[in-house]
């Protein structure tokens, strides 16, 4: 239903002759419509007229323009920014045992927040505004603050979900991880992340969340550790879950039951999980995700990417689970883009399904703000009077996004990360017009490139020799890609 007019009042800022999408239940738009904001809420929404006697201090003309949500990153990595561009052409197995385990090995604590720096940017740059950022390299106690520390410096709200693996163990070894991810005991490893949870509890801008890395190879007693300890807390907890195929088969024969549904048996499956990828669902614990209210991140374009197979989403909305959609990161498909998570969502399960009205655009679009923000626990996603003023101020005046005849489907299909001309966090305008306002994007470059090179060196990744430039007369000839290993027999990372 569309907003009732508000009474004139005073404001901070009025965003004001935009078309303003609020992604509420009823997909209300209001153009030319506005919206107030007094110190870090929405006070009001409307049609522009009828907020056109609202007294502001600042006044952000809209006209042209797009006024939605900002977006919900539901899961990242936002440290592997330095490794932007490579692992082409792998499955997951072989993906991550020649490429982001050595990454993940040799990255210092510096490197790490280079690499978070400018990733914070990029999704700013892009109407993020909040992220679940899933840092599993390096997790001592002051890496993990500074990281979380560097989120919000940015500009961002959400989490850190400090990766939690323990000791190495049978499922581990077989799948041959190296020695060197397991760098703590369990009960180091509990400790370490009460701690960060305490310089960053439930409610703080950047929370940090218990996350053991991978249900499938951490050990059964730390996850079951992790659940309890974010009870105790009060946060959420995140994990990766059931990203390739051999997940649930090789949890099976370890351990005679499938992730989830041990999870469920053993009564951890609840309202805090969040839960990364959750390809491999059957239906019984697509049932169980949702019984329990844990939400999933969905992932498209990394799954496309590492070609790890397509969420069952028809499946886990049928049962009512909670969903979100997350970039997982700026090394997995390259770049942490929304508006490509979003597009890449609604034709992999039209492709799935052979049925065109499988997703739709405003049903993508609520996954990424309204659903997202509901799966992070923070209370904004919808442009409404009293929700915290997170949004995105996107120009419809590109070529590729003209004419607009439905505002939705144009952001859906058409728009990219590059036309958001304005991110507003907690009413404060932290990106405007290409420019990361509480950050120097540039500096975080410049020292992210420097970093990766000796990085690289040290963990052993060659980077491709460049191509030299080749004229009409002289073609380069096709290369092969390389033969990657069967994803039906990959792990998940």
């Amino acid at each position: 239903m569309p907003t009732a007019p508000a009474p004139p009042g005073d404001c901070d800022i009025l965003l004001t002759g935009g078309t303003v999408v609020t992604v509420d239940e009823g997909h209300t738009v209001h153009d030319p419509g506005a919206v107030a904001v007094t110190g870090d809420r929405i006070t009001a929404v409307g049609r522009a007229d009828e907020l056109s006697h609202w007294r502001a201090r600042a006044v952000l003309d809209c006209r042209g323009r797009a006024v939605l949500p900002g977006f919900v990153d539901g899961h990242t990595h936002l440290y592997q920014a330095l490794v932007r561009g490579l692992g082409e052409g792998m499955s997951i197995v072989p993906w991550l045992c020649t490429f982001m385990w050595p990454y993940s090995i040799a990255v210092t604590g510096p490197d790490a927040v280079a690499g978070v720096r400018l990733a914070a940017a990029e999704a700013l740059r892009g109407g993020i505004t909040t992220v679940v950022d899933h840092h599993y390299a390096p997790t001592d106690l002051e890496t993990t603050l500074a990281v979380a520390r560097t989120v919000e410096e940015a500009g961002l709200r959400g989490a850190v979900a400090r990766g939690i693996v323990g000791e190495r163990t049978a499922v581990a070894a077989r799948r041959g991880q190296p020695d060197a991810l397991f760098r703590y005991s369990a009960a180091d490893e509990l400790a370490l992340t009460r701690d960060a949870v305490s310089a960053h509890p439930p409610g703080s801008r950047v929370e940090v969340w218990p996350a053991p890395l991978n249900l499938t190879y951490v050990g059964q007693e730390l996850v079951r550790s992790s659940v309890r300890l974010a009870r105790e807390l009060g946060t959420r907890w995140h994990t990766h879950c059931c990203e390739s195929s051999a997940d649930p088969r090789g949890y099976l024969e370890a351990y005679g039951v499938r992730p989830v549904q041990w999870l469920a048996r053993e009564g951890l499956l609840d309202a805090r999980a969040t839960l990364a990828h959750a390809v491999w669902l059957d239906e019984e614990e697509a049932g169980r995700v949702a019984d329990s209210g844990a939400a999933v991140a969905h992932n498209p374009v990394s799954n496309a990417y590492l070609a790890s197979g397509t969420l069952p989403l028809p499946r886990l909305r049928a049962a009512g689970a909670r969903l979100s959609l997350g970039t997982d990161g700026p090394s997995c498909g390259h770049r942490q883009d929304m508006f490509e998570c979003m597009k890449q969502a609604v034709l992999a399960q039209r492709l799935r399904t052979l049925d065109p009205e499988v997703l739709s655009a405003r049903e993508v679009l609520a996954l990424a703000t309204r659903e997202g923000a509901r799966y992070a626990g923070v209370d904004a996603g919808v442009l409404a009077p009293g929700r915290l003023a997170d949004l995105a101020v996107v120009d419809l005046g590109a070529p590729h996004l003209r004419p607009v005849h439905d505002v939705i489907s144009t952001l859906v299909y058409a728009a990219r990360a590059c036309d958001v001309v304005t991110t507003m966090v907690g009413g404060e305008i932290v990106h405007q017009d290409g420019h990361c306002l509480r950050i120097d994007a540039e500096e975080a470059a410049r020292e992210a490139e420097e970093r990766a090179a000796g990085l690289l060196r040290r963990a052993g990744i060659a980077v491709p020799a460049r191509s030299p430039v080749r004229t009409a007369a002289h073609p380069a000839r096709p290369v092969p890609s390389a033969r990657s290993a069967d994803p039906s027999s990959g792990e998940s990372r």
